[in-house]
C-alpha cells in the first residue's frame, strides 16, 4: 500500500470529498485523522476506518493549532495533510456583503493558510511531508454565483504555489486538486439556496464539462491520494484539474 503507516490528516472530513479522501487514504494504509466543525460526523468517518476525530473551525487559527496538535497527537507526526474543509453562499455578487465575503474567505482561503501554518514548521524540522490543498475550476475560470468562493480558490492555487517553493529545499512538496462539479453537499446546496436559478446553475456546471455528467467525491480522493504519495515524488506547485474536462489547461 502506498500510504502504510502515513499519519494523515483530512479537514472537512466528515463528508463529500473530505470524507472520501479519508476513505481513500485509509485504504491505501495510511492512519487517518478526520477534522470537522461536524464532530459527530468527523467520529462517524473516523469509526468506519479505525482513525480519529478532531473538531477545528479551520477559519479560526487558534482551533487550527489546537486541531492540528491533536490529530498529532492522535496519529503522529503528519506527513500528509490535506486541506478540503470548504463552504460557499450562491448568490449574484452584487446581492452579497462583507459578512458573507468573511464567511467564504475565512474558511476557502484562511482555513487553508492556518492549518498549513500550524503543519508546515514540524514538516520542515523532520524534512518531509505532502500537503495536498482542494481548491477549485471556479479559481481558474470563474464561476457565477460564487464570486467570493472563486477569488478564495484562485487564492488557495497561488498559495499553493508559493509554498511549493518555499518548501521544497525541506523535502516538503505542496500540490493541489481543481475539482469541478461534484455531487457533494456543498453543490447540491445551490437549489436550497437560491431555488430554480441555483438548479439552473448547477445543471450548467454540470453540462459545461466535456464529459457530461456530475463528478463523484471518489473520483477526486483518487487524484489526491495520487499526489499525497510517493507516486508523485517530482511533483510539486502544480494543480491537478479533476472536472470531467470543464477546463483543459
Amino acid at each position: 500500500m502506498r500510504l502504510e503507516g502515513k499519519p494523515a490528516l483530512v479537514t472537512g472530513g466528515a463528508s463529500g470529498i473530505g470524507a472520501a479522501t479519508a476513505r481513500r487514504l485509509a485504504a491505501e494504509g495510511a492512519r487517518v485523522a478526520i477534522a470537522d466543525l461536524d464532530l459527530a460526523g468527523a467520529r462517524d468517518v473516523a469509526g468506519e476506518l479505525d482513525g480519529a476525530a478532531v473538531e477545528m473551525d479551520v477559519a479560526d487559527a487558534g482551533s487550527a493549532r489546537a486541531g492540528v496538535a491533536a490529530a498529532a497527537d492522535a496519529v503522529g507526526p503528519l506527513e500528509i495533510v490535506v486541506n478540503n474543509a470548504g463552504t460557499d453562499r450562491f448568490g449574484w455578487f452584487t446581492a452579497t456583503d462583507e459578512e458573507m465575503w468573511d464567511v467564504v474567505l475565512g474558511v476557502n482561503l484562511r482555513g487553508v493558510l492556518a492549518v498549513t501554518h500550524a503543519v508546515l514548521p514540524s514538516m520542515h524540522e523532520r524534512g518531509g511531508g505532502s500537503i495536498v490543498n482542494v481548491a477549485s475550476e471556479a479559481g481558474r475560470v470563474g464561476s457565477q454565483g460564487s464570486a467570493a468562493y472563486s477569488a478564495a480558490k484562485a487564492g488557495v492555487i497561488g498559495f499553493t504555489k508559493a509554498i511549493a517553493r518555499e518548501s521544497a529545499r525541506f523535502g516538503v512538496r505542496c500540490n493541489a486538486v481543481a475539482p469541478g462539479p461534484i455531487d457533494t453537499p456543498l453543490l447540491n446546496s445551490a437549489p436550497e439556496q437560491l431555488g430554480d436559478l441555483g438548479a439552473r446553475l448547477r445543471q450548467g456546471m454540470i453540462d459545461a464539462t466535456a464529459v457530461r455528467r456530475i463528478g463523484q467525491p471518489e473520483e477526486v480522493a483518487a487524484a489526491i491520494a495520487f499526489l499525497a504519495s510517493d507516486d508523485a515524488s517530482y511533483v510539486t506547485g502544480q494543480t491537478l484539474n479533476v472536472s470531467g474536462g470543464l477546463s483543459m489547461w
